[in-house]
């Protein structure tokens, strides 16, 4: 009987059942590790289990009840509720009680847990009645209560490297029970590099195209070659990481903001095309690029700025996926202009001055005079109107007296903010001169 009559995905039918058959995760699992040898030895934790798609998440909470010989038990926490936390701990306790047999309590998604949900596991955690094991994509430092999370222990899953990836598609080819071994399937060597490549390091996404270009080769006794083409016809689309909203999602900016201020127009095309790529919002990462201009360029080249409010421009104007070539423009512009933090330096000095000194009053010479009391009263008395002064400049002060001479900004050395530098002490020069 072929093995595609059995209704369980090739992925979940090749999924480990014993803690010798997992691949991957050796940082975790590895002999003489510490989740390894606290499963060997049967004491195991509450745990969350974060790591991207395909990593074994599922697989690995599935291994550690199997090995320790606790009864496994999944937990939705889209469809069940309070209810059927009360119904699951009864049980629990029970078993507990007349068996000495624990219970794991398997969570996906446990991002999505609510409130009442895990106000009704806490003490039961405590307590010790049931073991949790959760799963999320999602950094629970963001995504898991606070209270949850600091009863867990948190284990962080890498995704599988290319090698680990090829011996699972491996073991699926030759497994004849669980797998397709009894199809006789071949790999060849550049389908093999394509599958594993599409992958991004993501079992299930591996074994589904590979089940997918099994089934279009033939039935049981097919003894095939799958090739290039076979693989690529099997496969949909790119599987491109990124959880828009999630953690990824600012690894991946942080990646572009730091490609962009460290000049390397090569990598910031790399990662916007990522985000991209993934669906980011064009606007966010266009506002993105709005800040860099003005945190990390600044004044060094003030069309920066200008390129980069163009740039929103664009994306708000064409929308996806035209405006790419703009948002791209952008980032190599911005990647390789001048970089100068002096003017958030600056206003961040200028708002500690205002936090930390005493607000005085506006000087009497630079209020604005518009009534006849206020010029009773001196308002602008003694101003002097700059552009009607020798070399257009008065040199007076401007702010209160508390702060008189107070430097926020000061100019680089680079672009454009070497000739500001250069105007700047010519006026001290000239202040210096008329005192």
């Amino acid at each position: 009987m072929s093995l595609f009559s059995l209704t369980a995905p090739l992925a979940e039918r090749l999924r480990p059942r014993a803690l010798e058959e997992f691949v991957g995760q050796e940082h975790l699992l590895g002999a003489g590790r510490l989740l390894n040898r606290a499963i060997v030895a049967d004491q195991i934790v509450s745990m969350i289990l974060w790591g991207p798609p395909g990593s074994g998440k599922t697989t690995l909470a599935r291994v550690i009840a199997k090995s320790t010989g606790h009864k496994f038990v999944a937990f939705s926490a889209v469809m069940n509720g309070v209810k059927e936390v009360r119904d699951l701990v009864a049980d629990a306790q029970q078993l507990l009680a007349n068996f000495g047999k624990r219970t794991i309590l398997f969570v996906d998604e446990i991002h999505r847990f609510n409130k009442a949900q895990q106000d009704a596991f806490l003490p039961h955690l405590e307590a010790g009645t049931v073991i949790l094991i959760g799963a999320t994509t999602e950094n629970p430092s963001f995504a898991v209560n606070g209270a949850l999370l600091s009863r867990c222990r948190v284990w962080t899953l890498n995704a599988l490297s290319d090698a680990n990836i090829g011996e699972i598609v491996a073991l699926a080819l030759r497994d004849e029970l669980r797998g397709l071994g009894k199809m006789r399937l071949t790999l060849a060597d550049d389908a093999r590099a394509h599958l594993i490549n599409y992958a991004n390091g993501d079992a299930r996404a591996a074994l589904g195209a590979l089940e997918m270009a099994a089934a279009s080769v033939g039935g049981e006794n097919a003894a095939q070659e799958l090739t290039l083409t076979t693989i690529k016809e099997a496969i949909t689309a790119r599987n491109v990481t990124y959880d828009k909203g999630g953690d990824e999602h600012y690894n991946l900016i942080s990646a572009l903001h730091k490609s962009v201020r460290g000049s390397d127009p090569q990598a910031a095309l790399y990662w916007l095309a990522r985000m991209l790529s993934g669906g980011a919002d064009p606007l966010y990462v266009a506002r993105r690029m709005v800040r860099m201009a003005s945190e990390d360029i600044g004044l060094a080249d003030p069309q920066a700025l200008t390129l980069a409010l163009a740039a929103k421009d664009a994306a708000h104007f064409l929308g996806l996926p035209e405006c790419n070539t703009a948002l791209a423009e952008c980032a190599i512009y911005l990647a390789t202009a001048p970089k100068s933090n002096k003017t958030y330096v600056a206003f961040n000095a200028a708002a500690a001055a205002v936090a930390q000194t005493r607000n005085e009053p506006v000087p009497l010479h630079i209020r604005n005079a518009p009534t006849k009391l206020m010029k009773q009263l001196d308002y602008g008395k003694g101003y002097q109107y700059d552009p009607d002064c020798a070399d257009g400049f008065s040199g007076q002060d401007h702010l209160p007296e508390s702060l008189a001479g107070t430097v926020f900004y000061t100019p680089g050395e680079f672009g454009f903010e070497r000739e500001l530098k250069k105007r700047l002490d010519y006026w001290e020069r000239l202040r210096r001169a008329r005192v």
